[in-house]
């Protein structure tokens, strides 16, 4: 079985950080041009830089995405962004524009061309078709079954990256108009509002209506998307927080490591969905992966999104010597309380909060200010960037 490459998102230098740390083996972002998320913060040129040192230091890769629909006042730039992306050894761009793929071609790049999900590949001659000039990776549509990775696999011999956790589109992979039409933001061009996830009111009866699609969770598919030919699993959510991308990345990494090394039990499985479940507002599900989706995922007449505030407190040091962890806080908590750490080196720790002390050494009883620096007496060694959240249930529970 070829290496399987885990893909996060990051929309931002810290989450990039948080990213690689919990073990992604790639991370894919946006310049402040071209790219699809226009709302994320995204990357000046030289955090671009910054972050290729970054990944090529931990010998790991970055991906830029380059996936907007060109239109001709966005034409003038973007040689001279390719060059530049080219000269700071950037690994690979994303693009959905054949023009992009030409323009990389003509100009003899050194970087990978990856063809973005924005081009809705479900067969294998539309892989041909892009593979003809030189595209290295076809980054399916969404909608992808697993027969349909098969045949593209067989046809084409690219590498495949598929999506496996995030948000879904209501269109094609992203081919929505809603946004052109209701807001004139061109959702094709990274301005879009989200129209789908709108209510809306029936007109002259009590009943509200939307066309949100649940999130998608492929989770107990990736055994069988390895085995299909898939050489990247990918993240969605440039928009996302880090408790999301540390939460979900560390769960798929210990999934594919597990898997690899055939020690992947079901109740393991059962424990790492459940994670999953809990750390955003919308259910998630498989989606299309091996069946077409049915009303059951999607939300048609409303939805109750309660975003939990599990995420505690991110840890910024450790002193071995007096045993005492610093934390950032980010949502409240008190003494009594009984949370976990969590981090990509070692295992869940339970820990019951007996103490609380603000930077200064004064004893308090709760941490109720985001961002406050907190301390904790721990006795487990923690690093910087694991994490503090509430304990919701354990991993023995499930074994």
């Amino acid at each position: 079985m070829e290496s399987i490459e885990l893909l996060a998102p990051a929309g931002d230098l810290e989450k990039l950080k948080i990213a690689y740390f919990y073990g992604a083996d790639a991370v894919y972002c946006s310049g402040k041009k071209f790219g699809l998320r226009a709302n994320a913060n995204n990357f000046s040129l030289i955090e671009l830089k910054e972050a290729v040192l970054i990944a090529h230091n931990l010998n790991k890769k970055l991906y830029v995405t380059v996936n907007i629909i060109f239109h001709n006042e966005e034409l003038n730039d973007l040689e001279e962004y390719l060059l530049y992306l080219d000269s700071i050894n950037v690994d690979a761009i994303i693009a959905s524009d054949i023009l992009v793929i030409r323009k990389c071609q003509e100009l003899n790049l050194n970087l990978e061309v990856h063809v973005s999900t924005q081009a809705s590949i479900l067969n294998g001659e539309s892989g041909l078709y892009y593979k003809k000039y030189g595209v290295t990776r076809l980054v399916l549509a969404r909608e992808a079954s697993l027969e349909d990775i098969k045949d593209i696999k067989e046809k084409t011999n690219l590498e495949l990256e598929c999506f496996i956790h995030g948000a879904m589109c209501t269109s094609f992979s992203g081919r929505c108009v809603l946004s052109n039409y209701c807001t004139n933001r061109d959702a094709n061009r990274g301005g879009c509002a989200q129209i789908c996830r709108w209510i809306f009111q029936i007109p002259n009866i009590n009943q509200i209506f939307s066309m949100t699609p649940k999130d998608l969770n492929l989770i107990e598919y990736i055994r069988a998307m390895m085995n299909s030919g898939v050489n990247s699993f990918k993240i969605e959510g440039r928009m996302r927080g880090i408790y999301y991308i540390a939460t979900v990345i560390l769960a798929y990494r210990r999934i594919i490591d597990k898997i690899n090394s055939n020690s992947l039990t079901e109740k393991e499985s059962k424990y790492y969905l459940a994670v999953l479940n809990r750390c955003a507002n919308r259910d998630s599900i498989p989606q299309f992966i091996n069946k077409l989706p049915s009303a059951n995922e999607q939300y048609f007449l409303g939805r109750n999104e309660v975003s939990n505030q599990d995420f505690l407190g991110i840890v910024l040091s450790y002193d071995a010597y007096n045993k005492i962890v610093v934390l950032e806080e980010r949502n409240y908590f008190k003494i009594g309380d009984m949370v976990q750490f969590f981090g990509p080196n070692h295992e869940t720790y339970s820990y019951l909060i007996e103490e609380i002390m603000n930077e200064n050494n004064e004893k308090i009883e709760v941490a109720n200010h985001p961002r406050m620096i907190i301390k904790l007496k721990v006795n487990f060694k923690l690093e910087k960037y694991d994490m503090m959240r509430l304990k919701v249930f354990d991993k023995q529970n499930f074994l």
